[in-house]
């Protein structure tokens, strides 16, 4: 059984795909591709999808490459899943950028479904969870900062290549010192960084235009201070 969808993310289509198989009244689900928005619509479908008498739910998460905050609500589905059916519900093999997301989080991300829970309903909230989820909160936020930063760089990547490109064929220079005049120039002119690399690559071409006075100091500055 195999559940998937299409989700956007930087401009391209990213899919989210999760194969699931069962072994005697344990189901295996494995995820592949990207936690996005509409990653927990994916999820619930094969959930759903799982035969009543499933005792066991195991998701193998090695080939999740990316997730953003929808990670999060992904948990809280499968959570929420173990709670109304009454049975156990792992993920385990969180690696690279996701595993960084819940650590983030403030999750373990050897047992992230431990603690992305909330209280039972009618329970009270305890001093100490109180704390908990103001401290998650703000995690929350700083999270959210961080994911939208990489969504950026990944957007901003190819045109700040070009440039690098650009300015190493120009000035004979490595990979490394073309980034550091990039960003050089971007702090010393206060522009983006992919909009002085947006200013570079363009006047490169024939019938390019010219970068402004500001920026073509800021580059100028930037060059004398990197290259010999």
């Amino acid at each position: 059984m195999t559940s998937a969808a299409h989700t956007p993310l930087g401009g391209k289509l990213n899919t989210l795909v999760i194969d699931a198989r069962m072994e005697e009244d344990r189901a295996v689900l494995t995820p592949r591709g990207e936690l996005v928005h509409g990653c927990t619509d994916v999820l619930s479908e094969a959930l759903e999808g799982l035969p009543a008498h499933v005792g066991r739910v195991d998701l193998d998460m090695t080939d999740v490459v990316f997730m953003d905050t929808a990670g999060l609500q992904f948990l809280e589905r499968l959570g929420a899943f173990g709670r109304r059916r009454a049975v156990p519900v792992r993920s385990r093999h969180w690696n690279g950028q996701p595993r960084r997301i819940l650590e983030l989080a403030g999750l373990n991300p050897d047992a992230p479904l431990r603690y992305a829970a909330h209280p039972v309903d009618g329970e009270p909230e305890s001093p100490v969870a109180s704390a908990v989820a103001r401290e998650r909160a703000e995690q929350l936020r700083e999270l959210r900062t961080e994911v939208e930063q990489l969504k950026q760089a990944i957007a901003s990547r190819p045109v700040i290549d070009q440039a690098r490109g650009v300015l190493m064929a120009m000035h004979a220079c490595t990979s490394e010192q073309a980034w550091e005049i990039l960003r050089e120039t971007s702090q010393r002119s206060n522009i983006k960084l992919r909009a002085v690399a947006a200013a570079v690559t363009a006047g490169a071409e024939p019938d390019g235009p010219a970068p402004s006075e500001e920026l073509r100091r800021a580059l100028r500055t930037a060059i004398a201070h990197h290259l010999p």
